[in-house]
């Protein structure tokens, strides 16, 4: 999926998620070529390929650590449309906060439920209040935009860096192989 085919125009991939998501992540290393366009939903993201605004969609489907990514599956399953390419990609979730934040001092965690999950039992040991947030760098957006030392979220490495915050703890998830398979829409 790296490279593009010779009569392959540059084009749009959908993704769900807010810049700096894993599926964002994956779509800069499996589709380089191509413009990646964040939707709030797995449903909107091929419905953006369906209607044509997009010319494919890049979606995680199974996790090593947890298993089926529902319903993300299921919609892909349900959408009619083909899967053209897939891949396995790392996944190492980061907890992170306002510059000056200190895990002694916080309270709560934002994350998407699938990432919680991977992190279940380190989070376990933290004994923070986790909210299930959309979205991973969404998460870590709303942290930026809250200005609270006392929350934090659970997100790729690269969404601290797009929205301006520091990594307090890298590797949360539970197992060091934690890998998602993403698979490649088109219409």
């Amino acid at each position: 999926m790296n490279q593009p085919h010779q009569d392959e125009k540059p084009g749009r991939v959908a993704y769900q998620g807010a810049p700096g998501a894993f599926s964002h992540e994956a779509c800069a290393v499996l589709r380089p070529w191509d413009t990646a366009v964040p939707f709030e939903t797995f449903a909107a993201a091929l419905d953006a390929l369906r209607t044509g605004d997009c010319d494919c969609a890049l979606i995680p489907v199974e996790n090593s650590s947890i298993g089926v990514v529902e319903p993300a599956a299921t919609l892909v399953r349900e959408s009619g449309l083909k899967v053209v390419a897939e891949a396995w990609r790392p996944i190492r979730h980061a907890l992170m906060g306002l510059d000056g934040a200190r895990i002694a001092d916080l309270k709560q965690v934002l994350s998407h439920p699938i990432a919680l999950a991977q992190c279940e039992q380190t989070l376990k040991g933290l004994r923070l209040n986790v909210v299930e947030h959309f979205d991973t760098a969404g998460a870590a957006r709303d942290v930026a935009e809250a200005g609270d030392p006392t929350q934090a979220a659970i997100a790729p490495v690269g969404a601290a860096e797009v929205y301006g915050l520091s990594i307090l703890r890298n590797d949360l998830q539970d197992s060091s192989d934690n890998r998602t398979r993403f698979v490649l829409l088109s219409a």
